[in-house]
């Protein structure tokens, strides 16, 4: 009796958008690998510079009836950020007087959505996964949602301690990939404030068309910001186990 059939190269390429079993012309790729690896870097490239409309997404999300605020980090331009990490990080000075005007009694969640690595990838999926996302949120205080350029993660901690939040969910652009340079990566972090390390924050990572869709990531994103907060922790001392929540027998 015959075994399993060995899968064959074109069977993993369907599998995974990998490089796999690129083949070669002598000692280089083949052309059309080359130009396929080409393209996908320039696309890489592109979504690390593309701009940020953020008074645009700000008034798509008024158009909705959500609160939203503007604000930006202490970078000056694009390649500022790139090369100084930690301007991405603080706030500038008048971002961070309107912030402490708007801390009011506080609230369970302040929201974020921030250019990061890829605006391209925010432009693209941010609103969408509001939309989906804040029913999930249902019964929790939302404060006003922040619209952040030249943010990175940690950029967060200071808005959410400004809004007087309990915790900081935070919508940013992940690094491009030579696959997925549009690719929205969700950070929890519960009792923001500045010092916060990434040990203490959870990650909802590749959320794009290719990997989790909207409503897949707007479950794990709700289900770590409730367990989050009824735990008061998040980071490595929170596991995300919105599937066997989800799968779990009823009673």
């Amino acid at each position: 009796m015959a075994g399993p059939s060995t899968p064959s190269l074109a069977d993993l390429r369907r599998l995974t958008p990998a490089r796999v079993g690129l083949g070669r012309a002598g000692a280089s790729l083949t052309t059309p690998a080359l130009l396929d690896f080409t393209l996908d870097h320039a696309r890489a490239r592109d979504a690390v510079h593309a701009p940020f409309a953020a008074a645009v997404m700000a008034t798509a999300l008024a158009d909705r009836g959500w609160r939203a605020l503007t604000v930006s980090s202490l970078v000056a331009d694009r390649a500022d950020y790139l090369k100084r990490p930690d301007l991405g990080r603080k706030l500038a000075p008048e971002s961070r007087a309107l912030l402490d005007e708007r801390n009011g009694d506080g609230c369970d969640v302040a929201l974020v959505i921030a250019d990061g690595l890829s605006p391209a990838a925010v432009n693209a999926h941010g609103i969408g996964l509001v939309t989906v996302l804040l029913p999930k949120l249902e019964g929790l205080s939302l404060g006003p949602m922040v619209v952040a350029s030249g943010a990175r993660v940690a950029l967060g901690d200071e808005i959410g301690a400004l809004l007087n939040a309990r915790m900081t969910v935070m919508l940013i652009g992940e690094r491009p990939g030579l696959s997925a340079p549009q690719s929205l990566g969700a950070y929890i972090t519960v009792a923001p404030r500045p010092g916060r390390s990434d040990a203490e924050r959870n990650c909802v990572s590749n959320i794009q068309s290719a990997g989790l869709s909207f409503d897949e990531a707007a479950i794990k994103i709700a289900w770590l910001a409730r367990e989050g907060l009824r735990r008061g922790v998040t980071g490595i001392a929170l596991k995300e186990e919105s599937g066997m929540h989800l799968a779990a027998p009823a009673g």
